[in-house]
């Protein structure tokens, strides 16, 4: 018997059969910790536009790592195919806000911990990672994002231009057209404080000024 007849029997033939109680365990606690992700990120998010389909992706994301690490540590032939597969597949999604990829990873961990049979370990992480989620939020509550709408013509474009620079905004959206242009900008809670708005609005060029936050509250 040579190598490759050793390699194959005792290394590429190993295969270990998942009972299907095994399965709906690991599948019934990767929901489980993938829902505390899910509502953790609803609670905490303090973004200008939450994703519900984003949410719920953390959610399938965590089940599904939980059943890939499952599968591929039954069969080392297959974990090999797995790697090959999984290396062809790109994520084109823009991750706009940094906080997201945290929460990306955390769901593919907890998944893989899960898949790997380590339960209470996973709770653990998710426990303590969730709760200090809820004290970053609680710090970071009085720093809420904004949407800032202006619509104005092009005789106020420097003028636009240069107040935008002045309160580091972030255009997010900008829609021109013949007679007037519409700046959709991502601000933070300072320039409710003080009467920048109000400024803005009264500005010769400019249409409307409109305050949005993701609650739907406004001030114009």
């Amino acid at each position: 018997m040579g190598f490759s007849d050793i390699f194959k029997n005792r290394f590429l033939s190993q295969v270990n059969n998942i009972s299907p109680a095994s399965a709906l365990v690991t599948m019934a606690v990767a929901i489980v910790l993938g829902l505390v992700i899910f509502i953790v990120y609803k609670k905490t998010f303090k973004g200008v536009m939450y994703s519900s389909s984003f949410n719920m992706s953390l959610l399938l994301m965590t089940v599904i790592t939980s059943v890939i690490i499952m599968t591929i540590s039954s069969n080392v032939v297959l974990s090999l195919g797995m790697v090959g597969a999984l290396s062809i597949i790109r994520f084109r999604t823009v991750i706009k806000d940094p906080i997201d990829i945290m929460y990306l990873f955390w769901a593919i961990s907890i998944g893989i911990i899960v898949g790997a049979g380590q339960y209470i370990f996973a709770a653990i992480c998710v426990v303590v990672i969730g709760v200090l989620c809820f004290v970053m939020s609680i710090m970071k509550s009085k720093e809420r994002m904004y949407l800032l709408v202006i619509r104005y013509d092009m005789s106020a474009i420097k003028v636009i231009d240069k107040a935008i620079k002045s309160i580091n905004g972030k255009v997010r959206n900008k829609t021109v057209t013949k007679s007037k242009i519409e700046t959709i900008v991502e601000v933070d809670s300072k320039v409710v404080e003080g009467n920048f708005v109000e400024r803005l609005g009264s500005t010769n060029g400019v249409i409307s000024a409109v305050l949005v936050n993701y609650n739907g509250e406004y001030s114009e």
